[in-house]
């Protein structure tokens, strides 16, 4: 669960030097509000008519995308305030298990309407209070966290290149442990999965350095007499979605590691491997779109990170054609393993029959689950684009 992922990742020492604006906090929590208010009512209406499965679906989407954001923000603000960083992390805490246990009720509002809406109020009302402490804590902050966003911009960055790194160095030794310890089939899967997985970490890092040329570009260009500071200060939403955007690559670079290592290790899915690929390409185009917002039309630097992150996505394929691939070779390995020839005619027929009605449902549920991810990926770039601003500055842009 996305919710659950982000608790963790906020308790990661990644994010012990990172900070965020009240301002930007805030507007998270209120999202988080409206979002909770849209779920509560797709359930209802869901329960009513199981026809409004859609609706459901994609608010269920939208709120762990906008509880996430804040628990992860939570982290940010309560490293600006040390003296109340434990009641700032207990209130998320508090606020995560909250979004758990409104999305649990939401799996059975057919039996229980009433439950969803307890929950929910009680979700709204804590994230009131972890508003209202954050506004407290941060205004007994001396200095403006907007002073200090230009060094925290560089910071989230150099943070991003650093887990990339970590992501690159974690697939060599595990290459290394393959070589050492498997052979055959096993080994030739391993090795096209790391040797796919090391190029999309590789075009990774070069998106990463042609995004920051081409930061250092929008801010030379847009400061004028004044200095890089008061610009990211300006402009600290653009800024703040270009740092969450460096934090999503660096997350998304640990996951994708993750789930190579979990199915070299034979306890994860070659499917997770693949959906942690689109999702580390999702956070690349994240980063491309934040950075490209108040970029020069002309810029050439803006060409490069676009054909830097053309390769991401050539990379993300490989991965997925690795995986994919992989697959496919350890199901045929398995099955050369097994003596058909020791089966009864009727014991062949069942297993045919079998075999028949399997690839039917798993046709069927192809077909509703890529239906369901159209919906995801329409819900998500809505809400990425509103809580980043993106349409705003574009249209300020064409202005």
């Amino acid at each position: 669960m996305l919710i659950v992922q982000a608790q963790e990742q906020s308790k990661s020492a990644q994010l012990a030097d990172s900070s965020c604006s009240l301002e930007y906090f805030a507007s998270q929590v209120e999202a988080a509000c409206t979002v909770a208010n849209r779920l509560e009512t797709a359930a209802c209406s869901y329960a009513a008519n199981r026809k409004e499965v859609g609706d459901a679906v994609v608010a269920v989407s939208g709120f762990a995308n906008a509880m996430s954001s804040v628990v992860l923000l939570n982290r940010s603000v309560s490293n600006m305030a040390p003296d109340g960083a434990v009641d700032m992390n207990q209130k998320g805490d508090g606020a995560a298990i909250l979004s758990c246990g409104l999305l649990d009720a939401v799996q059975s509002v057919d039996k229980d309407v009433n439950g969803v809406k307890g929950r929910c109020a009680d979700l709204q009302a804590s994230l009131n209070e972890l508003a209202a402490l954050a506004k407290s804590l941060t205004a007994q902050v001396e200095d403006n966290p907007l002073e200090a966003i230009g060094d925290i911009v560089e910071q989230e960055m150099l943070a991003t290149s650093q887990a990339v790194e970590a992501a690159a160095a974690r697939i060599e030794e595990m290459l290394d442990k393959s070589r050492s310890k498997d052979t055959g089939v096993q080994l030739e899967v391993n090795e096209r999965i790391l040797d796919s997985c090391t190029e999309l970490m590789r075009s990774i890092r070069i998106l990463i350095e042609r995004s920051k040329d081409l930061q250092r570009e929008i801010v030379d260009d847009g400061k004028g007499v004044s200095s890089v500071k008061d610009f990211y200060k300006r402009n600290h939403r653009w800024t703040e979605g270009l740092i969450s955007a460096a934090k999503a690559v660096g997350w998304g670079a640990s996951v994708l590691v993750d789930s190579a290592d979990k199915v070299l290790q034979g306890s994860g899915k070659f499917e997770e491997l693949i959906v942690s690929s689109h999702e580390i390409a999702a956070s690349t185009a994240q980063l491309v779109a934040a950075s490209k917002v108040k970029a020069s039309l002309h810029s050439q630097r803006l060409v490069s990170v676009k054909s830097a992150s053309r390769s991401v996505a050539e990379a993300t394929a490989g991965v997925v054609a690795s995986a994919k691939s992989g697959s496919k070779m350890a199901e045929d390995e398995s099955a050369s393993k097994m003596d058909y020839s020791k089966l009864s005619l009727t014991q062949t027929k069942r297993l045919e029959m079998d075999s028949q009605v399997r690839v039917l449902e798993l046709e069927s549920l192809l077909e509703k689950e890529r239906t369901r991810l159209a919906e995801l990926r329409r819900s998500h770039y809505h809400l990425a684009g509103a809580s980043e601003g993106w349409e705003q500055e574009e249209e300020q842009q064409a202005e």
